[in-house]
């Protein structure tokens, strides 16, 4: 079994697209994540780029913004080989999320981009309306 969770925050805004497959129209979504990590007292950051799909991609690109916290799951990993900009061989990771975690606080990045949606969308966008005789029907109130 291959699982990878790692907890970093986004270099830009992501961005998506349509993709047409066999199965119909499909959205979606790309960012990278910047991912700090010390070894021998010397730090190093690494940089995934991760992909999500369809529900999950229309929310990344609904609440994530460039240096927002996300922790993401993953368990799918591809590396890419690559000639970086000084000619020296490199590679990147790239993994297709099966998780993400939205852990920006209010005050944290890409709150901007939260408080627009919610101006154009209004205080319940996204959340289940309680009814309204709830407590009366719970037995542990």
């Amino acid at each position: 079994m291959l699982k990878l969770i790692f907890t970093g925050n986004l270099t830009a805004n992501p961005e998506s697209r349509f993709v047409d497959t066999a199965s119909g129209q499909h959205t979606v979504c790309n960012f990278t994540v910047a991912v700090n990590r010390i070894i021998r007292g010397e730090k190093y950051t690494e940089y995934i780029r991760v992909s999500c799909w369809d529900r999950q991609a229309e929310n990344a690109m609904r609440y994530l913004a460039k240096g927002s916290k996300v922790c993401v799951a993953s368990s799918t990993i591809t590396t890419h080989a690559y000639t970086n900009r000084d000619g020296k061989s490199a590679a990147s990771l790239e993994v297709s999320a099966d998780d993400i975690e939205y852990l920006s606080s209010r005050s944290g990045a890409g709150d901007e981009k939260m408080r627009e949606q919610a101006k154009n969308n209004g205080p319940d966008e996204g959340f289940m309306k309680m009814p309204e005789d709830i407590e009366d029907r719970l037995p542990f109130a």
